[in-house]
């Protein structure tokens, strides 16, 4: 019974990652579409593109919080190595939320966005800290794929 307890237990955190892996593929997916798109003017593909981008970001950064973070934080996750590092990463993981946020509050406008003039920039910037924030999340996926009870 007890073996039966740590496979779906297993399991279910295999599907909690596997959901967020989609959701970050999905993410940076359209992030590329959207780069590709430069110079970026206030035109309805380009402005539909944007905000396609933007929910698939909060969708993304939710889906984080949810399938991995809360996870650990309700206690499911018993691997005390995988607990210290989540403790460790998780503040270099919630100011990059902090700046996701902003970034959808700047440019989650519909498809009547007009302000460009710093796209180009704030897009480069928050490439770098997904950047950051994946590697973050990798270390924790890996370190929780790896181990066993």
């Amino acid at each position: 019974m007890q073996a039966t307890a740590v496979i779906e237990r297993r399991e279910e955190s295999h599907s909690k990652l596997r959901a967020l892996l989609e959701s970050r593929t999905e993410t940076l997916s359209l992030l590329n579409e959207l780069a590709a798109m430069r110079p970026f003017k206030p035109e309805h593909d380009m402005q539909v593109m944007l905000q396609e981008f933007c929910e698939s970001l909060v969708d993304y950064t939710a889906s984080a919080h949810f399938q991995l973070y809360s996870y650990i934080e309700e206690g499911k996750e018993r691997r005390t190595s995988v607990k210290e590092l989540a403790d460790a990463v998780y503040p270099r993981i919630a100011a990059a939320t902090q700046h996701i946020l902003d970034f959808n509050e700047k440019y989650d406008c519909g498809d009547h966005c007009s302000n460009m003039a710093s796209l180009d920039e704030d897009l480069s910037r928050l490439g770098e800290i997904l950047a950051s924030r994946i590697q973050d999340e990798d270390q924790i996926i890996e370190l929780s794929t790896r181990e066993r009870d």
